[in-house]
């Protein structure tokens, strides 16, 4: 999509299953008054006394302008417009990165933060998805004798890779990187040498990337390492290592986690908590069909936030595949009685994160609703975000 810097705000979000889009064209600055609109299915164009803009849509989507309907006013926003719309469904992910090691496939594991490397060359014979969380429950409701997978815990083998909901099991036993270990409240001790270690029960043992000293998941045992989605990227051996924004590539993983399993499991509402148990984020997915088209212009009334800068520039325009949630932060006892309800509720699923990239996401939603028209931030008591695909 291309375009000149838009004399005014231009949001604009197309529902891919519904064929439908919700336009809305921002206040006008003072001195641009009349404004021309015109609605092409393929392009906006503003004409103002003093310039023309010419806003193209992806080559996907087109709008149907004879189906304008809703035309208001809406104080601080400006003008809202609905329309039918001719907009691909892909079947493909949508994903920006999609890292799901295959199996006889050589990979080398990174630190995405840094580069680091973390597992080099290894091939997986297999790769096989670990059961739910609560599975063990479930045992005595399948197997009319003794629970057979007692004290058995399910570790991989050095050329396994297990994935859970939002991280990987593998083993790094004939690995030459090892693990910087950080110690819990309960500590670990030495058996032979420096890099071999006996766990006690319940020890929450963090692992370190050696050079950006970044949390990159936890040791579960002598063996095996348990390693975060939104902190590794895996690649063929043959790849190099990708350069992505760190926010976008966070948004990614996390949508792509909540897609996934609100499909598997038919949950939508997810609690977002970190290693140490503490809830960050309530989440309650909308939909994971928008594409959302925007051009900032030249607002002056968008927050600052230095550290995502990499996600929308002013004076730029963006079209992006999305998701679209609800959200209540949770930290400082923020919503704390609805926390306590939703982490009591069996239907709600909990992804476990590494809690720096907790506090990532939840300034990630704020930046998102920040950018959002002001009559789409919230909904009923949650705020509106949309995280990018």
């Amino acid at each position: 999509m291309t375009a000149s810097p838009a004399a005014m705000r231009v949001f604009l979000e197309v529902r891919r299953r519904l064929q439908s889009a919700l336009l809305i064209l921002g206040e006008p600055k003072e001195g641009d008054m009349p404004v021309d609109i015109s609605v092409m299915p393929s392009s906006l164009q503003m004409r103002t006394p003093g310039s023309c803009t010419e806003l193209w849509f992806p080559a996907e989507v087109r709008l149907v302008p004879s189906s304008c309907r809703g035309l208001q006013y809406v104080a601080g926003d400006g003008l809202h417009l609905r329309l039918q719309t001719q907009a691909e469904l892909s079947t493909k992910p949508l994903s920006l990165f999609t890292q799901s090691p295959q199996v006889q496939e050589c990979c080398t594991f990174y630190c995405q933060s840094c580069g680091e490397v973390i597992i080099r060359d290894r091939k997986l014979l297999r790769v096989l998805p670990l059961p739910s969380e609560n599975w063990g429950a479930l045992v005595g409701e399948w197997c009319c004798h003794p629970d057979p997978f007692a004290n058995k815990p399910l570790h991989p083998q050095e050329n396994d890779c297990f994935t859970g909901d939002s991280f990987f099991l593998v083993n790094l036993r004939s690995n030459s990187w090892q693990p910087r270990p950080e110690l819990g409240r309960v500590g670990m001790h030495c058996l032979s040498s420096e890099n071999h270690f006996e766990l006690k029960p319940k020890t929450n043992t963090k692992v370190i990337c050696k050079r950006c000293k970044v949390m990159l998941g936890e040791t579960m045992s002598s063996e095996t390492t348990k390693l975060y989605m939104t902190e590794i990227i895996i690649q063929p051996s043959e790849r190099n290592f990708p350069i992505l924004p760190r926010s976008q590539f966070v948004q990614s993983v996390i949508a792509q986690c909540l897609v996934e399993l609100s499909s598997a499991r038919s949950t939508f509402r997810f609690t977002i908590q970190g290693h140490d148990g503490k809830a960050y984020v309530l989440l309650w997915l909308l939909n994971s069909d928008s594409l959302v088209i925007e051009s900032l212009g030249n607002s002056k009334s968008i927050k600052k936030f230095p550290l995502l800068e990499d996600i929308l520039k002013d004076d730029s325009s963006s079209a992006w595949n999305a998701i679209k949630v609800l959200y209540q932060p949770c930290i400082k006892n923020r919503n704390k009685k609805l926390a306590g309800s939703w982490e009591s509720d069996i239907s709600i699923h909990s992804l476990t994160l590494p809690a720096a990239t907790c506090l990532e996401l939840l300034l990630i939603l704020s930046r998102s609703n920040a950018m959002l028209p002001p009559s789409l931030r919230y909904m009923n008591s949650f705020q509106v975000a949309f995280l990018k695909m």
